[in-house]
């Protein structure tokens, strides 16, 4: 995995942001991140070896899921 390749977890984020647009309710939204992240990691990071592939997935989606909910809670701490 190549050091651009991080840049994966901003478009995770995204691509939940649009699944939240189209009507996912929120309780979903780090299930699908993790589950994006998955796919991305075997299609994409490791098609050779689908464990690998699984096991950074699941990093790139936690990785996205924890940055959305940190930026979301940082968000509602200046909001308040």
């Amino acid at each position: 995995m190549a050091v651009y390749d991080v840049l994966i977890v901003p478009f995770i984020v995204g691509i939940v942001e649009l699944f939240k647009q189209i009507g996912l309710p929120n309780k979903f939204c780090p299930v699908v991140g993790v589950v994006l992240g998955i796919v991305i990691g075997i299609v994409y990071i490791s098609p050779a070896d689908i464990t690998k592939g699984i096991l950074v997935g699941a990093s790139l989606g936690l990785s996205a899921v924890g940055l959305y909910s940190g930026a979301k809670n940082t968000k509602e701490i200046f909001t308040e």
